[in-house]
């Protein structure tokens, strides 16, 4: 029941971890260890009272500070501690308010703070560390801009870098440190974007230790690019190769192609797609079309390559991320009107995106197939609900498709972090609008596609019996005859089985119903 998250304080001596609840499994106490002495001499120095926040620590990269951090889907909070401090006093960088959230670094006598105080896209502040939590003190380095989420930031003696979404895409924004003369005149352009040279892409900043290194560590993806460490020279603004993640089975990303273009929803937004095809692939309207989607808790699912899908565009398929409502792929808005009562947006975006690739030539309309997990569960449960007929089948992993039952159950560990996320079903607007797309109770007398549905016994966050119900239900209620097969692993949890190779298993389950649906006469 320990995080495995954890901080050394500046001695060298003393640690810094977790403690989990050991029924629900949250993070909720922080303890202190010294080298040399027994565990259960350990002093507590944080206990958190409130389950809708997750704890986790960190330290800055000047290494002067250590910080526990608090998170919740629309709070956070921050204590630091001089590392050098024997006492270890964490005091607040600034109090937690309802919806308010922030993050924290170090840089000479200020904290530096990328928030969402009055700019819902987030800013980048530097506040005196001394008054950091009177926000007249605050002073703009990169102002809000509602077409750029500033997802995180680094900060480098010299520089600040930030990475951010922009135009559907996770890009990285280096800029030097100015005087606040500068700044003002600089304003939300300043700096360099580092260069891509594919339309649908991914770069990640990763953490690099020491506040004076001249150069920042990042990654690179695409769908049709496997995973690539860079160094970014500051100064030069040139990337030096460090890594590149291999591929076996001879692949080759020069055989492949990928896209992202926008697919109009039917209240006129347009939703990114990111796609990926090998060379050859017929775009005449006769390939089949895998789809892709999660839109929830404002996770962006990001142009990144998936290994597993080689497989499926060697043979013919033509791949797509659908980025619904309910990430932030284009921005805090994003996110927003696909929660609580906009929750519907994220299944009408998918089905939307699937009619435009269908319509445009990317897929053949009777050999699509989509698949979710998790919270993506609920997209592809609710999407089989409202649109059967647009897909060949179905796969869902680990789906969330009891909502309303799970919602008014707060003996789940989950359940009370969530309301913010889908509502809380003991009011009866959030009850009556869950209701009306929970997967379950939105089961009908129809023709279902085939459906491949995975659960786990040990699974904490969605328990096995929700979508054996669901699967129950949907055989008695199917009036098709395509098949409904429930996979349940007896040994996994909620992210499958461990070990480095387990969950091909289950990929290979999945492309064998796929393939076999395929094979199948209409």
């Amino acid at each position: 029941n320990i995080d495995a998250g954890f901080i050394w304080a500046g001695d060298s001596r003393t640690l810094l971890y977790i403690a989990n609840n050991p029924v629900t499994l949250l993070s909720e106490r922080v303890y202190r260890h010294a080298l040399g002495t027994a565990s259960t001499a350990d002093g507590l120095v944080y206990e958190e009272k409130d389950e809708s926040f997750y704890l986790s620590l960190k330290k800055s990269r000047s290494e002067r500070y250590l910080f526990i951090t608090f998170s919740s889907t629309e709070s956070s909070e921050w204590r630091y501690a001089d590392a050098n401090d024997p006492q270890l006093n964490f005091r607040a960088v600034l109090p937690r308010e309802p919806h308010l959230l922030y993050d924290v670094e170090h840089l000479g006598s200020d904290f530096v703070l990328r928030t969402n105080h009055e700019a819902p896209n987030f800013r980048i502040v530097r506040a005196p560390i001394k008054t950091s939590a009177e926000k007249r003190t605050w002073r703009d380095v990169l102002p809000h801009r509602p077409d750029a989420l500033l997802e995180d930031f680094e900060v480098a003696a010299n520089h600040l870098i930030v990475n951010e979404r922009s135009g559907g895409l996770l890009k990285i924004r280096v800029m030097p440190w100015l005087g606040e003369k500068q700044q003002a005149a600089a304003g939300s352009s300043t700096g360099t974007l580092i260069d891509a040279r594919e339309p649908a892409y991914a770069m990640h900043l990763v953490s690099t230790p020491g506040i004076d290194s001249p150069a920042i560590r990042y990654t690179y993806s695409s769908p049709i690019t496997p995973r690539t460490v860079y160094d970014y020279d500051l100064e030069s603004g040139r990337s030096e190769l460090k890594k590149a993640d291999r591929v076996p089975g001879g692949f080759e990303s020069s055989n492949y192609l990928s896209e992202f273009l926008g697919a109009p929803a039917r209240d006129g937004q347009q939703i990114p797609v990111s796609l990926a095809y090998r060379k050859g692939t017929p775009l005449d309207g006769t390939a089949p079309l895998f789809q892709y989607g999660y839109g929830s808790y404002g996770y962006a699912m990001d142009a990144v390559f998936a290994r597993n899908r080689v497989s499926l565009m060697d043979r013919g398929f033509v791949v797509a991320t659908a980025h619904v409502r309910g990430g932030q792929e284009r921005g805090r808005q994003w996110y927003e009107d696909g929660r609580l009562l906009h929750k519907k947006n994220t299944f009408s975006d998918f089905i939307d995106v699937t009619r435009y690739l269908v319509q445009k030539g990317y897929g053949a309309k009777d050999k699509v197939f989509a698949e979710g997990g998790s919270a993506g569960g609920l997209l592809i449960g609710a999407v089989a609900n409202m649109a059967p007929a647009e897909y060949r089948g179905i796969i869902a992993y680990v789906p969330f498709v009891d909502v309303v039952t799970t919602m008014l159950d707060e003996s789940i560990p989950l359940t009370t972090n969530e309301f913010d996320e889908w509502g809380n079903p003991k009011q009866k607007t959030f009850y009556d609008y869950m209701l009306s797309y929970s997967p379950y109770d939105n089961v009908t007398a129809q023709d279902y596609p085939a459906m491949l549905v995975f659960t786990s016994l040990w699974d904490s966050q969605v328990q096995y019996f929700e979508p054996a119900k669901w699967v129950a239900r949907l055989r008695a209620k199917n009036t098709g005859d395509r098949p409904m097969i429930f996979s349940v692993d007896m040994n996994a949890g909620h992210g499958g089985q461990a070990g480095r190779y387990q969950r091909y298993h289950d990929t290979a389950l999945e492309y064998a119903f796929i393939l076999d649906q395929l094979a199948a006469r209409p």
